[in-house]
């Protein structure tokens, strides 16, 4: 990259073997099936997450929106946090879209929503009520730091979804991280989720695209919905052999951003004009804020950085998120570091 770019791990690019295999896959039209790249993504990405089939999609938002179109139906209710990713990040689509009614439950500072609380917004059978469908979890939650859910949760939420005959769908944009920060098996991980989607292109690397896994009944339903709303992809394998080596290699190197958080994390506590939690860092998501006595705001800091070539994202007047990823190696950390001290001098 030309710049140290810490905006999003959505700003990472293919790597050297995604863009050769890219150039070789073998492709078909994948509407009829008949892409045997995309199958195979397919086959491999549910067999990793331990479901029976999978859905390519064009990004994490349309999975999610697919998902949880086929759980519910018009009218229907899902529950989900007030900082989620389909909440607040995706255009209201299930509403606009699904005619589906969002109840919001507050994030908590680690991620989960208070199991008391799901139980109780669960709808009772009364006709002036929506009728309760579907839990909507986000695992990594990112709207709070790319806090990782641990499976004892995961699992206490599949049991309220299966005490009272609901499903469970996970948007797992970074589960390969949840998975590597917990040191656990992904499947196992989400092993009580009716369905989940996952994406390929923030810290696996692709350059585009998710997954949706589930049992294979839902997956045809999904397939269906996938259509309608415009995601039915022709010689799709050109993507799907990066996505491949994302599932193949790029999940078992995830520890690697996780250190180079850390790192980062770690110097940027030392210096006087920052505060930051490092308990908070557990994954590739640096959360951070200046010191009113820093004399600077998020957005002027953030220009003098991006004149050295850092790119940052600031979160109003005083707050920063940095995500580190594939392209931001070991020997980045000090050049920011050094940059963010000289600024803040």
């Amino acid at each position: 990259m030309n710049c140290i770019d810490l905006r999003s791990d959505t700003v990472s690019w293919p790597t050297p073997d995604m863009r050769q295999a890219m150039a070789d896959a073998q492709v078909g039209d994948d509407v009829f099936g008949e892409d045997p790249t995309i199958n195979q993504l397919q086959a491999e990405a549910a067999r990793r997450l331990g479901k029976e089939a999978g859905l390519f999609v064009a990004s994490g938002t349309m999975g999610n929106l697919v998902a949880i179109l086929a759980h519910c139906g018009r009218g229907d209710e899902v529950i989900l946090g007030d900082k989620s990713h389909t909440f607040v990040y995706e255009a209201g689509g299930i509403a606009a879209l699904g005619g589906i009614m969002p109840h919001t439950l507050p994030v908590q500072p680690d991620g989960t929503l208070p199991l008391d609380m799901i139980r109780h917004a669960v709808r009772p059978d009364n006709i002036h009520m929506p009728i309760t469908r579907l839990i909507s979890l986000e695992n990594t939650q990112g709207t709070v730091g790319g806090i990782p859910l641990p499976k004892p949760y995961m699992d206490a939420v599949g049991a309220v979804t299966k005490e009272n005959g609901l499903t469970l769908h996970v948007d797992g944009a970074r589960i390969f991280n949840a998975a590597t920060a917990l040191d656990c098996d992904v499947a196992d991980l989400v092993a009580a989720v009716d369905s989940i989607t996952f994406c390929l292109s923030k810290g696996l690397c692709a350059p585009a695209g998710s997954v949706l896994v589930g049992s294979a009944a839902f997956i045809d339903k999904a397939r269906r919905i996938r259509k309608l709303v415009g995601g039915g992809m022709r010689q799709v394998g050109v993507l799907a052999a990066a996505g491949l080596i994302a599932l193949e290699k790029m999940t078992l190197r995830l520890h690697e951003d996780h250190h180079h958080a850390r790192l980062l994390a770690e110097g940027l506590a030392q210096m006087p004009q920052i505060e930051i939690d490092l308990a908070r860092v557990q994954t590739n998501m640096v959360f951070f804020y200046l010191r009113e006595s820093a004399g600077i705001t998020a957005p002027a800091l953030t220009k003098k950085l991006g004149a050295q070539g850092i790119r940052i994202m600031p979160m109003g007047e005083r707050g920063f998120r940095a995500v580190t990823h594939y392209w931001i190696r070991a020997e980045h950390i000090p050049q920011i570091l050094n940059a963010m001290q000289k600024e803040l001098s």
